[in-house]
């Protein structure tokens, strides 16, 4: 054995609480340090020949690289929809990398039992049933594409075709509706083979991001019986928009069509009384996409895909190989997701869960959703800011006041970045370039968001700095 790697193996519990003192230090200082780091990477430096060991490269980190990671898993960075990490996950993790299982494979290891627990909890707090099954992903980006995977695959059977052996050109032409799509759909669509160009945008309400549903149903009367997909969201990102899912669902009953449900954080109102009403409809789904690593605030990265059709599912993704065989009983998870090996993702939800329980998560959401509407009456105060949508949700959408240009709203984004109290992500709302904040962070509490609403405020009242060598906003 190298003598580094002896040295770090003797002296492992000691380097292990080397590690757990650094990343403690750097958690609890999370509320002071800025938001976004100031200043640019280091300069990249030559691989070492020789090693430093464990102690030697974790001071290196310290020195060089720790100083520039941005306090995402603090309570002001609300750019995308960023989710913290809570204590009894982030246990969850380093016992992930500690056990470091496949959990790809069923054998020898009770860790696909405990994903299967996992999954089981998951598919009650979200309201789905019994003819759901899951599998744990890297994202909503992969969960999305395993959805419509698997709609592809239900196409193909509808026209005698099986897209997993003949492959996509055998398929034709396929149809896609939905009103608000998230990037990640067309993404998906374009690595299935199935195309960007075949994504039809549906009206939406007036004022809103909800697909119209009459105007559905007409797209889906047009088709003349050929079978479609159609994509329904459970929070849009910019306004936590909801299309009706149960009058979609009905449209079923009309029309030959695969009903995917993106819920990548949306669908966790299910888990408060006062918004559960919002995801009524989603148990019709055929496939679902949820994020945990949003809403749940698990660390990155993790979600799950849900579908009604395992069989098509194994049929897409099973590995045939002498050594694994083909799936019979309830298929190992290396024939559910493009993947064939991948850590325990299920370990750190799980953590949390059992921790905090349905009760404690449900409190995470509500509060959340009462800080975002605290910002949002907060902004609606301000003479230079103005909301573009109510607070539905978790989200705040908001622009200038007068002609919020591109480069003036940039230049706000920028400035509150650069004064490290607050991170927002720039977005465009029916023609408008506007900030959007989104709140999901476990950490988050009412002085938070006065400090946010403060930054933004000052801002807002102050004239636009050129841009030097702070935060990387866009």
């Amino acid at each position: 054995m190298h003598p580094l790697l002896a040295d770090d193996l003797s002296r492992l519990p000691e380097l292990l609480q080397s590690a757990r003192d650094f990343a403690a230090r750097e958690v609890s200082g999370l509320d002071a340090r800025p938001v976004v780091a100031p200043g640019g990477a280091p300069a990249a430096r030559p691989l070492p020949d020789r090693g430093a060991g464990a102690e030697g490269a974790l001071a290196r980190f310290a020195e060089r690289w720790a100083p520039g990671f941005s306090a995402s898993a603090g309570p002001r960075y609300l750019g995308f929809v960023t989710g913290g990490a809570t204590p009894a996950a982030v246990t969850g993790d380093w016992l992930t990398s500690a056990y470091d299982q496949n959990a790809a494979g069923g054998d020898a290891s009770s860790a696909a039992a405990l994903e299967r627990e996992t999954l089981g909890w998951l598919r009650e707090l979200f309201g789905l049933g019994d003819a759901h099954s899951g599998a744990f992903v890297t994202g909503a980006t992969v969960s999305n594409t395993v959805g419509l995977a698997l709609a592809r695959e239900w196409l193909g059977e509808r026209r005698g075709v099986r897209v997993s052996e003949a492959g996509v050109a055998a398929l034709g032409p396929v149809e896609v509706l939905s009103g608000s799509p998230h990037s990640s759909i067309p993404k998906a669509l374009s690595v299935l083979g199935i195309g960007r160009d075949r994504l039809r945008t549906v009206p939406v309400l007036p004022g809103r991001e909800a697909v119209d549903v009459a105007r559905l149903a007409e797209a889906l009367e047009a088709l003349d019986g050929r079978p479609a997909v159609v994509v329904a969201n459970a929070g849009t990102v910019n306004t936590v928009d909801f299309d009706d899912l149960r009058a979609i669902a009905d449209l079923k009953e009309r029309y030959g069509f695969w009903l995917h449900v993106d819920a990548a954080f949306g669908g966790f109102a299910a888990l408060s009384p006062a918004y559960a009403h919002l995801t009524d409809g989603i148990d019709a789904a055929d496939s679902v996409c949820v994020d945990l690593h949003k809403w749940l605030n698990v660390p990155y990265d993790a979600a799950v895909q849900f579908t009604r059709h395992q069989d098509l599912q194994v049929r897409v993704f099973h590995n045939a190989s002498p050594y694994l065989g083909l799936p019979a009983g309830e298929p190992d998870f290396v024939h559910l997701t493009p993947e064939n090996s991948r850590r325990l993702r299920a370990l750190p939800a799980w953590f949390s869960l059992a921790a905090y329980g349905r009760e404690g998560h449900r409190e995470i959401v509500e509060r959340n959703v009462a800080l975002a509407r605290r910002l949002g009456e907060g902004i609606a105060g301000v003479p230079e800011l103005r909301l573009l949508a109510p607070v539905r949700l978790n989200v705040v959408c908001f622009t200038l006041a007068g002609s919020p240009t591109r480069e003036r709203v940039h230049a706000l984004g920028r400035a509150v970045a650069d004064s490290g109290e607050a991170f927002l992500t720039p977005t465009s709302y029916a023609g408008v370039h506007a900030l959007r904040a989104a709140f999901s962070n476990w950490r988050t509490t009412g002085s938070d968001t006065d400090r946010v609403l403060a930054a933004v405020a000052r801002a807002a009242a102050s004239p636009p700095r050129a841009r030097g060598r702070g935060a990387r906003w866009s």
